[in-house]
Order: C-alpha cells, then sequence, then structure tokens
C-alpha cells in the first residue's frame, strides 16, 4: 500500500472537453474478447484513474490507445482525429506518450543520456546536416541537454545525472520514466502502474511530480494502477473496468460505494478500501 496523502479536491477540475474518445473499441485475440465495446472519454487537464480486476482488458487497452496493437473494431480519436490503428512513433509526434509497468530504461547509458535519446527530428539525424550544417547541431544538441537538465532538476534526480541507468533503484526507473515524457511535447501521457515496486518515500514524490506536470503545465494523464491510496490521491474521475468493459465511472468516493465495483473488483465483500488489490 502507497504512502500518499488523500488529495480532496486537488485533482478535481471543472468538467473538460476530450482530449481523447473511445467509440466501440473492441479487440479479439482467436476466440477470447479482451476489450469489449469500450467508450469513454478522456477530459483535457484531467488526471483520470484506469481501475479493475487482473484481466479487465486495462493494458490491453493502453496498449491500443497507443498503437502498439490495432483494435478489432472502434474509433480513437485525439483532439477529434481520428487516430486509430495509427504506429506509436506517429502517436508519440502528436503528443500523446506512454508508459510501461515495468521500465523501458537503457541501462548502459546515464540517466542524463536516457533523457537526451528521447526527442526525435533532430538535425543529426541527417547525414547532410551531420556534415555541412555542424553549428545548427550543437546548438540543438546544447538546447536538448539544458531540457534534460532542467528536468533533472524538477524530478531531484541531478545527483544521478551520470549514474547508469541500469543501477537505478525501481522508483528512481519510474521517476526517469516520468523525466522521459517531460522530454516531448505531450498532451497525454499513459502511465501504466507507476506505483508499482516503488517504495513510500519515492511514491510521495511521483505523486507530487504528477501533480505539478498537471497543474503547471497542463499535462493530461489517465493512469493505470491497482493501488487504491495512489488512485485516491490523484484521480478524478476513475474508470472501473471488467471483463474487457467499462463497468462505472465517477470520483473515488462515489466508486467506493458502487456495489457492482465491490462485487467485480473487491470480490463482492466488505467496502473499496485503500489497499493493493
Amino acid at each position: 500500500m502507497a504512502d500518499v496523502t488523500q488529495a480532496g479536491d486537488a485533482a478535481t477540475v471543472p468538467k473538460a472537453d476530450p482530449i481523447l474518445r473511445l467509440c466501440d473499441v473492441e479487440k479479439q485475440f482467436g476466440g477470447i474478447r479482451a476489450v469489449a465495446a469500450c467508450s469513454f472519454e478522456i477530459g483535457r487537464g484531467t488526471i483520470t484513474g484506469l481501475i479493475g480486476p487482473n484481466g479487465a482488458g486495462k493494458s490491453t487497452l493502453f496498449n491500443i490507445i497507443s498503437g502498439f496493437i490495432a483494435p478489432t473494431s472502434g474509433r480513437i480519436l485525439l483532439d477529434e482525429d481520428e487516430i486509430t490503428g495509427l504506429a506509436p512513433h506517429v502517436l508519440f509526434a502528436r503528443g500523446l506518450v506512454r508508459t510501461f509497468q515495468i521500465p523501458q530504461e537503457f541501462q548502459q547509458l546515464t540517466v542524463l543520456d536516457n533523457l537526451m535519446l528521447v526527442p526525435a527530428g533532430r538535425s543529426g539525424e541527417s547525414i547532410v546536416s551531420s556534415w555541412f550544417r555542424w553549428a545548427r547541431v550543437c546548438d540543438e544538441e546544447t538546447g536538448i541537454r539544458d531540457r534534460a537538465e532542467e528536468v533533472l532538476e524538477f524530478l531531484q534526480l541531478t545527483r544521478l545525472r551520470d549514474e547508469f541507468a541500469g543501477n537505478l533503484s525501481g522508483g528512481q526507473k519510474k521517476l526517469l520514466e516520468l523525466g522521459r515524457t517531460m522530454m516531448t511535447d505531450a498532451r497525454l501521457v499513459l502511465l501504466d502502474e507507476p506505483g508499482a515496486g516503488v517504495n513510500p518515500t519515492l511514491m510521495k514524490r511521483l505523486v507530487a511530480d504528477i501533480r505539478r506536470l498537471n497543474r503547471e503545465r497542463g499535462y493530461t494523464f489517465c493512469i493505470i494502477e491497482h493501488d487504491m491510496d495512489l488512485i485516491a490521491a490523484l484521480c478524478d474521475p476513475v474508470i472501473v473496468m471488467a471483463e474487457g468493459a467499462v463497468l462505472t465511472a465517477g470520483s473515488m468516493a462515489e466508486i467506493r460505494r458502487d456495489p457492482r465495483v465491490i462485487e467485480a473488483y473487491f470480490g463482492g465483500s466488505g467496502q473499496a478500501r485503500g489497499t493493493r488489490a
């Protein structure tokens, strides 16, 4: 269970226009329907929670939204532009960024280099620019380095800038994953279990950094998480999935009282408490 503080209205914002819309999205693997006619919206500027029991289809849905797998049917719209089936690198360029439950760092590169690798479309990627526009390439690299240093300072990771990423703790790797999203012009960030394997001290930092990015930089987040303390601290609204479909959505207080959630997610007895399911 994460040692975090209840946010109250910290993550609550006025009802926002949708930055992402899912319309009857389905995914079948052979005869198994992993996602079933899934429809919901993510409001711009919100921190939305996506919860449900194991096998509910949450990670499959993230993979569909971020382009790693194609849906069997249905439509996905980002700012009303259809993005259904677009490749991950195309969605990345449009500001849709996804992290993974197991961090995907480059272990043999430093923390700073991991950040500097993120921006795409640099002049140095062109042989012609590397030969004939070297000053421009150097200016770009200097700007990227400065941005990476700012990210490290924001995340309080400056002391680890020259450490190999593979030597970081689980929680530090999650912070690095968050930092990599900050090296992009992200509009929507999909966080897959950011609390998994993170100790309580780093969890507080991670929660605080997500809040700051939401409030100060306008990031919209959608978070898959089993830790109900983290969801309660950060998220409003919360979407509940079960058996591949959306069961209900609302504030965490409403979710805790919903008997359908208690039945599907918490075993049909007691109250939905702040525990890791």
